[in-house]
C-alpha cells in the first residue's frame, strides 16, 4: 500500500503532458494493436472468402454437369470417375487445383484424385461438418486433416476450400466438394493487404493521438500558465493580508499611544498653565490683598508700586498664556504649499526665541494633503524646540530635499547633543513626532553626537497618494 501511495504520488507530480503522453500512449498502443488484429483477420478472411467463392463458383461450374444424383446414389460409377479424372487432370483445373475430393456426409470420400483414399471414411472434421450445413469454408496454409498428408509434404501455399454441393431443385446439401487451389500469388496479396491494413491502422492511431497530444499540450500550458498566475496571485494576496495585518496592528498600537500622547498632551498643558500663568495670576491676587492697598492712610509711592508689581505679574502671565496658545494654534496651513509652510514654522520659532534659523529649500513637491502639511509642521517646530531647549539654539537649520518620489526634512543644531539611551520612552516631543510620521508611513531617524544633532523625517509620497 506504502509502495502504491508512493507510486501516485511521483504520477501526480508529473504534467498532465507527462501524464497523456504515457498513459496515452500506452492506452494507443493497445488500441491500434487490437484494432490492428481485427482488421487484420477480417481482410484476410475477406480476401480468402472472396477468393475461395470465385474459385468455388468456377469450379462447382466444371464439376456439377459431370455429378449424378447425389441423393439417391452412395458411390460413384466408373463414367463419372473417369470424366472426372479428364476434367480435373487437365487445362486451367489442372494447373490450378493441387487436389480434389468428394465427401459424402458421414465421412466417406466418394472420389478423389488420390485413388487410395476413394472409399475410405474419416471423421468429419468442423469444416466438413460447417461445409454440410450449406457454408462456403475457406482456409490459407492451414493444412492439417488426416487425409491431407499429400499437401501436407507439398509444402505449397495452398488455399483450402469446402464447397456445398447442392441439389440443383430443392437446394439441398447432398455433398461436400474439398479441393486445393495453388495459390503462389495469393500469400503476396494477403499479405500486402494485411500491411496495408497495419499501416492504415498505425497512422490513423498515430494521428488521432497526435492531434489529442496537441490538444492536451495546449490545454496543460493553459492550465501551468493560469496556475502560476494564481499561485502568484495568491502570494500577493497573502502579502497583501499580511501587510493589512501589520497595518491594522499599527493602526491600533497608534491608537492607543496617540490617546496616551493626548492625555499626556493635556497634562503637560495643565502643568504648564498651573506652573507659569496660575502663579503669576495667584501672586497678583496676594498682592491685591496686600495692607499697602487695603489702608486707607498709605503711604502712595508704596500704593503705585504694589500696583505696578501686580500688572508685572497681570502682563507676564498674559505672556505665558499666548506662548502657550502659539504653540496649540496652526496658522492656515491648507492654503499653503511646502515652502511658505517650512517659512512659517522657522519664522514663529524665531520670534518666540529670538534666535536665526536657516533655512533651505530645494525641489518642491507635488501638492500635499492636509495631514502631511499638518505633520510637517508639528515636526519642524517640535524638533526647533527641542533643538532650542536641549541644544541652546546653536546654529539651528532646516533643510528640505525632494526625490524620486520621497520628501525628505531635515532640523539640524551644533549643540552638544543628547545621549539617546537616556531619553524616557514616554517623552513626548519624540514620541508625538514618532506617531505623526509613522501614521503616515514615513520614518524618523535621529542622530546625535558632541557636535550636535539632527532629526531627519521622511515620506514616499507616492504611497501617501494612493492610500
Amino acid at each position: 500500500m506504502g509502495r502504491f501511495r508512493q507510486l501516485l504520488d511521483r504520477w501526480n507530480t508529473r504534467s498532465l503532458t507527462t501524464q497523456f503522453l504515457l498513459a496515452g500512449g500506452l492506452a494507443s498502443l493497445l488500441a491500434m494493436v487490437v484494432v490492428g488484429i481485427l482488421v487484420r483477420n477480417l481482410i484476410a478472411t475477406s480476401v480468402t472468402q472472396n477468393s475461395a467463392a470465385a474459385t468455388a463458383l468456377y469450379v462447382d461450374s466444371v464439376i456439377a454437369p459431370l455429378l449424378p444424383d447425389m441423393r439417391a446414389a452412395d458411390v460413384l460409377d466408373e463414367t463419372v470417375a473417369h470424366a472426372l479424372d479428364e476434367t480435373l487432370g487437365q487445362g486451367a483445373l489442372g494447373r490450378r487445383l493441387y487436389s480434389f475430393r468428394l465427401w459424402r456426409k458421414d465421412g466417406t470420400i466418394l472420389y478423389s484424385k488420390e485413388k487410395d483414399l476413394v472409399g475410405k471414411t474419416f471423421p468429419p472434421s468442423d469444416d466438413l461438418a460447417r461445409a454440410f450445413t450449406g457454408e462456403l469454408v475457406a482456409n490459407f496454409d492451414a493444412v492439417d486433416d488426416p487425409e491431407s498428408e499429400a499437401e501436407i509434404e507439398s509444402a505449397l501455399p495452398l488455399l483450402e476450400i469446402y464447397n456445398p454441393v447442392l441439389q440443383p431443385w430443392s437446394g439441398e446439401v447432398v455433398a461436400v466438394s474439398e479441393f486445393y487451389e495453388v495459390a503462389p500469388d495469393f500469400r503476396a496479396s494477403l499479405r500486402r493487404a494485411v500491411v496495408w491494413s497495419w499501416v492504415a491502422v498505425i497512422l490513423m492511431t498515430l494521428g488521432f493521438f497526435l492531434i489529442l497530444f496537441a490538444i492536451v499540450v495546449r490545454g496543460s500550458r493553459k492550465i501551468d500558465s493560469q496556475s502560476r498566475a494564481l499561485e502568484e496571485r495568491v502570494r500577493e494576496l497573502s502579502d497583501l493580508l499580511g501587510q493589512n495585518r501589520a497595518l491594522r496592528l499599527r493602526v491600533q498600537r497608534a491608537s492607543q499611544r496617540a490617546t496616551a500622547l493626548n492625555e499626556r498632551y493635556l497634562r503637560r498643558i495643565g502643568a504648564d498653565l498651573h506652573d507659569g500663568p496660575a502663579q503669576m495670576v495667584a501672586l497678583a491676587a496676594l498682592k491685591l490683598d496686600s495692607g499697602a492697598l487695603v489702608r486707607p492712610n498709605g503711604s502712595a509711592t508704596i500704593r503705585e508700586r504694589e500696583v505696578s508689581a501686580i500688572k508685572s505679574n497681570l502682563d507676564e502671565a498674559m505672556r505665558e498664556i499666548r506662548n502657550i496658545c502659539n504653540g496649540l494654534m496652526l496658522p492656515q496651513i491648507e492654503a499653503a504649499d511646502l515652502a511658505g509652510l517650512l517659512t512659517r514654522a522657522v519664522r514663529a520659532h524665531e520670534e518666540r526665541t529670538d534666535t536665526k534659523v536657516g533655512l533651505s529649500i530645494s525641489d518642491k513637491p507635488p501638492g500635499l494633503s492636509a495631514p502631511a502639511k499638518l505633520c510637517i509642521y508639528r515636526f519642524v517646530q517640535e524638533a526647533l524646540n527641542n533643538g532650542f531647549r536641549h541644544g541652546g539654539g546653536l546654529s539651528q537649520g532646516v533643510r528640505q530635499d525632494y526625490a524620486a518620489g520621497r520628501l525628505t526634512i531635515e532640523v539640524s543644531d551644533r549643540g552638544p547633543g543628547f545621549d539617546r539611551a537616556a531619553t524616557r520612552p514616554d517623552a513626548l516631543g519624540l514620541a508625538g513626532l514618532t506617531e505623526r510620521i509613522e501614521s503616515l508611513g514615513g520614518t524618523l531617524g535621529i542622530e546625535t553626537s558632541e557636535e550636535g544633532t539632527t532629526v531627519r523625517m521622511s515620506l514616499n509620497l507616492e504611497e501617501l497618494e494612493k492610500a
